[in-house]
């Protein structure tokens, strides 16, 4: 009984900490998916870790490149996209934390997969990888 106690005190300590760091992701994706849908490059930045990496299968196979470099790359002012986002999934453990994206347009999505760490306090994207959906 007493052990019962102590674990669901530990736990109940636990859970705010849980709670601010899934406020704290969500709000990292959302400066991605924000930025992206808004064509605003500033915004998207702050989701991304400055060494952070896309992977992706390309026309010419796999493809590995610097994320930030590939948004600044293709990224434009202009008006906002006529799209969908949403977080699909999400799963934090300690420092470390998983979450899968969609962002759908009319005939196609992308699925994106993103490795976040926990960085000086910060939550940033370190990795992404993503599929196009040719939808019909």
């Amino acid at each position: 009984m007493r052990r019962s106690i102590l674990f669901l005190f530990l736990l109940s300590l636990s859970l705010p900490a849980i709670s601010q760091d899934k406020e704290m992701v969500t709000q990292t994706l959302n400066y991605y998916l924000d930025g992206g849908t808004n064509n605003d490059f500033e915004t998207l930045k702050k989701a991304f870790h400055d060494n952070a990496t896309m992977k992706y299968i390309g026309a010419d196979g796999y493809t590995e490149v610097n994320a930030i470099n590939f948004f600044k790359g293709i990224m434009k002012p202009g008006p906002k996209q006529n799209r969908e986002t949403r977080i699909t999934h999400l799963d934090i453990m300690g420092n470390a934390a998983h979450a899968r994206l969609e962002i759908i347009y009319k005939d196609f999505a992308f699925i994106d997969y993103m490795n976040l760490l926990k960085v000086d306090g910060e939550w940033k994207i370190v990795s992404k990888i993503f599929y196009r959906d040719n939808r019909k």
